[in-house]
């Protein structure tokens, strides 16, 4: 008995289009150059969610520097404060201290400066 791949092939080329729903019109129209653009998509996808860790860490070292300096310090000072006195805050918790909760922020620097100043 003959296989008739019609159907299979249908499929096929409906979760191509599918996944390409959305992009420019060749992308879009045909199923080769679809298939190349979800399949690059899918790449940067892929490099992306480790770039977006990338940029938040950046974004999160900026603002508590930002906060730290407006305290009178710097963050790396701050940070190696913070690791001598076992403050154990990560960099995203400060970030949103020095952003949502300036008062606590200066605590936080305040209390790394007299540990610093006790020892």
């Amino acid at each position: 008995m003959r296989v008739k791949r019609g159907v299979t092939s249908h499929q096929r080329h409906q979760k191509i289009r599918h996944a390409s729903k959305g992009m420019t019109h060749p992308h879009r129209a045909s199923v080769r150059r679809g298939r190349q653009a979800v399949t690059k998509s899918l790449q940067y996808a892929y490099r992306d969610r480790r770039n977006r860790k990338r940029s938040f860490r950046e974004l999160w070292n900026a603002r508590i520097n930002a906060a730290a300096r407006l305290n009178g310090t710097t963050y790396s000072k701050l940070i190696a404060g913070l690791k001598a006195s076992d403050i154990q805050l990560d960099r995203k918790v400060l970030s949103e201290l020095a952003v949502n909760e300036p008062a606590v922020m200066t605590a936080v620097i305040q209390a790394v400066k007299s540990t610093k100043t006790a020892k």
